[in-house]
């Protein structure tokens, strides 16, 4: 490939977390057939999971865990199930269906980091992969800077496995993310710096122009999120310099790629 170095499953780094809107069976199974091995994770968008039938939930999340890939419900729903005083049922109810991992978010409600960092510690204790989400999905709740990097590196010492930095569906207006959807490099520089690693954090990037630039700073294994299914196979072309893109940066670099020396087809007289 162009673009070196790109990890293979399973991985801890190059990670591509898929939001699932509400995909049916069918739907599911078609996207794995293409691309299972270029997915790490499937996000269960919004309170999605609530609209299947159990029969039909549990069937989803044994079909997605059976291609090597592991799927999880949105952190909205554990808001919720918070909101509601219901989050132990909520919990079991999440063992019983199959669900290996669960994400801790408070994008819309407020929780106390104390409070968090029990939860993290508590789903964890109970065998869970946990996921965390810093960022709040409305700009009036945004929060400051300095809070969200305590916040990663309070989640990581819990015990989160990786802290997933807010993008939303559309990469719009929130955390790193300006209002056209660019991404703000002293946001992003300062999210970086805060982080022992930043194979740690996952970024959600649903727009190519994201991902492209994601890679471009990180590389090929930096971690993707809010990926868009029909988008998986384009950037994991993006990932390994398969698109202009990404391959124009690595003939930039190294320019004595860029000259072509064809040895097909070969010369012949008329």
């Amino acid at each position: 490939m162009p673009l070196g170095g790109r990890l293979a499953k399973p991985r801890q780094a190059g990670l591509t977390m898929v939001i699932d809107k509400g995909l049916s069976l069918a739907e599911t199974q078609a996207l794995l057939d293409v691309a299972a091995e270029y997915i790490d994770f499937i996000k269960l968008a919004f309170g999605t999971t609530v609209f299947f039938t159990p029969e039909d939930l549990k069937a989803k999340v044994r079909l997605v865990q059976s291609y090597g890939v592991e799927i999880y419900p949105g952190g909205t729903l554990l808001e919720i199930a918070m909101l509601q005083d219901r989050l132990e049922a909520f919990v079991r109810r999440a063992q019983e269906i199959g669900f290996r991992c669960l994400e801790v978010s408070d994008g819309t409600v407020s929780i106390s980091p104390r409070y968090r960092e029990r939860l993290v510690r508590e789903l964890v204790r109970m065998g869970f992969r946990v996921f965390t989400e810093v960022g709040k999905k409305h700009p009036a709740d945004r929060l400051p800077q300095i809070r969200l990097r305590e916040q990663i590196l309070e989640d990581l010492e819990a015990g989160a496995e990786k802290v997933t930095v807010e993008g939303r569906e559309s990469g719009k207006g929130v955390v790193i993310y300006r209002d056209d959807g660019s991404i703000d490099e002293d946001e992003l520089e300062l999210m970086v710096q805060a982080v022992p690693d930043p194979s740690v954090l996952i970024w959600e990037a649903p727009l190519k122009t994201q991902q492209q630039d994601l890679i471009l700073r990180f590389g090929p294994n930096v971690n993707l999120g809010n990926v868009h299914p029909g988008d998986v196979l384009s950037l994991e072309a993006l990932r390994v310099g398969l698109r202009g893109d990404t391959l124009r940066s690595v003939l930039l670099s190294r320019p004595e790629l860029a000259v072509v020396r064809p040895s097909w087809p070969p010369e012949r007289s008329p």
